[in-house]
């Protein structure tokens, strides 16, 4: 398949629910070094209000799809990270507008803009030890990819290096800026959980189109 559709987009929200409720709480763990310790449990309880929500929808497009995800994430997690969060699929679903499919350029697209509207939300650039730490790599990634096959599984990796590379960090971000250098040799877990969503993503795409976990 070389388009994404409702029925795909719908399934990749569904995996990012059940990833990220796996990783909940290593995301706690991670957050507890640097924050509140309880960016696992917001954002599994958001993304389970986003699959919930996005299963039922009556009619949904892609860009229905991304919004009722947005929604989901900035008013189940609140604050900051919800604002972060629900501007990345917000803007993503965008430039999904008038779409009942993705092309791969079209969703080049849609996370070049959900990553830049979350830098002009944020922020933060790379290397402040945030989300963009993880997601400014995983969408150059997806960029470069020459099929959606190449993209998912580059983007998955590269937002996984990205996000290991923040223990070598000191934050100029969030809470995590108060702590200094004792921030150093622990990974951010806002970068963690881009990484976790791309990962998700990928396993999806590999079992909906090639039956490999």
């Amino acid at each position: 398949m070389t388009e994404i559709g409702v029925q795909e987009l719908t399934g990749m929200v569904a995996a990012i629910s059940a990833a990220i409720t796996e990783a909940r709480d290593e995301l706690n763990r991670l957050d507890s070094a640097l924050g509140d310790g309880d960016h696992g449990t917001s954002l599994s309880v958001a993304f389970a209000d986003a699959a919930a929500k996005v299963a039922a929808l009556d009619q949904p497009t892609p860009t229905s799809i991304l919004s009722a995800t947005a929604q989901s994430l900035m008013n189940r997690m609140g604050g900051a990270s919800g604002a972060l969060y629900g501007t990345l699929l917000l803007r993503a679903g965008m430039t999904a507008k008038d779409k009942k499919q993705l092309t791969h350029e079209d969703m080049k697209t849609l996370w070049r803009a959900a990553l830049d509207g979350v830098i002009a939300r944020g922020k933060a650039q790379p290397g402040d030890k945030t989300m963009i730490d993880a997601l400014q790599p995983a969408v150059d990634a997806f960029a470069a990819g020459a099929s959606l096959d190449e993209s998912f599984e580059h983007a998955a990796a590269a937002a996984g290096e990205g996000a290991q590379a923040t223990a070598n960090m000191v934050a100029q971000h969030g809470r995590a800026r108060f702590v200094g250098e004792r921030a150093l040799g622990h990974v951010d877990a806002g970068a963690r959980s881009i990484a976790v969503m791309f990962a998700a993503m990928n396993a999806y795409w590999k079992e909906s189109q090639h039956g490999e976990a």
